[in-house]
């Protein structure tokens, strides 16, 4: 399965799998996070898994970033001295925060991107929306009022309309170009499609937690849940019934 994102033919790891270093678990190279080793020893996210070299991998999850930063597990995946800072996580955020804004650019130049209340509303009306996007500050009237627009328009199939609740007003206004963004929605299309997938993966990432390390006594894996991700303003959401 594809995310959208291109994997470098210059990547090393053989296989259709790759491994995390903290946990072992294993996955497809879209549903993890590469890392690859500067001249200097330091630790650089490859969050488009594109850097030359040997790689190595964690689940897409700030936790397992954490953990392994933490545990040295960088180190004894390169088989060399290896230098994760303690904010290896929140640089990593930062990374698929831009990516998926840049690609929100993107499907605004394609013309798959309208904002204000009345026009999300049209669109809503219209029909063949990928996601409805919300300001992760927006009032909660407001949002309240397009969800239960989209309700109405389209029943249960409203179920398979993305909710984007990632990003700021200011993040949108930057990425769409305007002043004052805090709804959006967004057609159907190609561009629109990467986004989404770039949209989950930083979504999952701050959701997401690290299975537990079967070589670690005791404990309980945290839950993927806001409360453990300390991110709970900026899931992505998806409604329930």
């Amino acid at each position: 399965m594809s995310d959208g994102l291109r994997t470098s033919a210059r990547d090393e790891e053989g296989g259709s799998e790759r491994t995390c270093i903290v946990t072992g678990a294993k996955g497809p190279p879209e549903a993890m996070l590469r890392f690859a080793l500067a001249p200097d020893g330091s630790v650089v996210p490859d969050i488009r898994r594109k850097l030359p070299g040997r790689g190595v991998w964690t689940s897409l999850s700030a936790e397992a970033v954490r953990r392994a930063a933490a545990k040295g597990a960088f180190a004894r995946g390169f088989r060399a001295p290896a230098a994760a800072p303690p904010d290896l996580a929140d640089a990593v955020d930062g990374l698929l925060e831009r990516d998926a804004l840049q690609s929100l650019s993107m499907a605004v130049k394609a013309g798959l991107v309208v904002s204000g209340a009345f026009k999300v509303d049209a669109a809503i009306a219209a029909g063949g929306l990928a996601a409805l996007i919300q300001a992760a500050d927006a009032a909660a009237d407001g949002a309240a009022k397009r969800e239960q627009a989209l309700r109405s328009r389209l029943g249960e199939a409203a179920a398979a309309v993305a909710r984007i609740k990632l990003f700021s007003s200011r993040q949108l206004d930057l990425a769409l170009g305007k002043a004052n963004v805090v709804h959006a929605a967004l057609k159907s299309g190609a561009a629109a499609s990467a986004f989404l997938a770039r949209a989950e993966r930083l979504r999952r990432f701050r959701a997401g937690a690290a299975e537990q390390d079967p070589n670690e006594g005791g404990g309980d894996a945290l839950a993927a849940s806001p409360a453990a991700s300390g991110r709970s303003d900026e899931l992505a959401e998806k409604p329930t019934n």
